[in-house]
């Protein structure tokens, strides 16, 4: 059993507070994945269940033991580092096999840990080169390799993959996955990119300044964003936010006035919401489309930037108040820098979020 468990845990640098009593519960066999932008103190919550940083308050249970005190080998984890951390001068198989050599285990156990890692990682015709021998990819392989061989209740990375080119990052995902689906061990995963976090994750830890800002499966913070900022960081390109003020509340959801004119309505539940309150309408850019009819809502403007991806367009559009909101569609581009273009979205897949607080209202639908 490798549950992994947090209960108000606190990591404190002098006076300067880094992780503001996070609680926690990671399943056994789970995928997590921290995400958060820099100093959001993602690698440095990864740290305390390391074991790498001491707990300043509350409770770290591994496997329902409470683990504060124990060193790292203690924990039954295994690491991998944004860096390789590779020896040089020794061979692949060398490397792999370090961590059970220090131990002082047994000649045949070695053996047999480093060939099996070696089969799941697709790392045995390799065993005898050295890394200079070998590509990013690969280095990144034997290093996850070397973390296997341990046999560990729970495994960490701390963004593992940021040293590797955009193709070698898909390639490593993919075998990232796979692996935690062969091992069926808990995984804790820590990275700044929220497409790995939203390929490889069971559940989605959000920070934000040392705090946990929800906590859940991609699709439900994908959906269902909290608030502002976990919209703003959950999808790609982020969400686009509008300023604007309720026009009226009822059954059907809160309707909002628009820039340029025209009204929009999100079909949340308007609990405390009153005629006149500041909010702010949530459009994700791949719920935009240029072909109004039919739409529920309309936004008018004229077109700032354009950027071509080749499989679809990023469609910068400046609206009426002098706000920018951004489109993704597909295919190619049929518009130039200064067109006037209409976006319409359906009013299902509008979100609203109070300008006081910038939580979410809750979905009716």
């Amino acid at each position: 059993m490798a549950q992994v468990v947090l209960k108000n845990v606190t990591k404190q640098f002098g006076s300067v507070k880094v992780i503001r009593g996070v609680d926690l519960d990671i399943a056994d066999g789970e995928f997590a994945v921290f995400v958060g932008p820099s100093g959001c103190g993602k690698s440095t919550l990864l740290r305390l269940i390391a074991g790498l940083e001491d707990i300043t308050s509350g409770d770290l249970l591994i496997g329902g033991e409470r683990v504060n005190a124990k060193t790292p080998k203690e924990r039954g984890i295994s690491m991998v580092f944004q860096s390789y951390a590779l020896y040089p001068h020794m061979t692949v198989y060398e490397n792999m096999a370090f961590g059970l050599t220090l131990a002082k285990s047994g000649r045949q156990e070695i053996d047999k840990a480093v060939r099996a890692a070696a089969e799941i990682l697709e790392l045995t015709p390799l065993l005898d080169r050295l890394p200079k021998q070998l590509s990013g990819g690969q280095r990144q392989r034997v290093a996850i390799g070397r973390a296997i061989v341990r046999n560990p209740r729970v495994f960490l990375f701390d963004e593992p993959l940021s040293n590797l080119d955009a193709a070698l990052r898909v390639q490593m995902r993919i075998e990232i996955a796979k692996l935690h689906k062969e091992m069926g061990v808990t995984m804790i995963y820590v990275t700044h990119d929220q497409v790995e976090a939203m390929t490889l994750a069971d559940k989605i830890v959000v920070l934000n300044a040392g705090n946990v800002e929800q906590v859940g499966p991609p699709l439900e913070l994908y959906h269902h964003p909290r608030n502002i900022f976990v919209a703003g960081f959950i999808g790609s390109p982020k969400m686009n936010f509008i300023d604007t003020k309720i026009d009226a509340v009822d059954a059907e959801g809160i309707k909002v006035g628009l820039p340029g004119g025209g009204s929009a309505v999100a079909k949340v539940k308007g609990d405390g919401a009153s005629a006149g309150d500041s909010v702010i309408l949530g459009i994700r850019p791949e719920h935009l489309t240029t072909r109004t009819e039919g739409s529920d809502t309309v936004l008018k403007g004229k077109v700032d930037v354009l950027e071509q991806l080749g499989e679809a367009y990023l469609l910068h559009t400046r609206l009426a108040d002098g706000s920018l909101v951004t489109a993704k569609i597909p295919g190619d581009a049929a518009y130039n820098e200064g067109d006037e273009v209409s976006l319409g979205v359906s009013n299902e897949l509008c979100h609203m979020f109070r300008a006081s607080d910038e939580l979410a209202f809750g979905r009716n639908i």
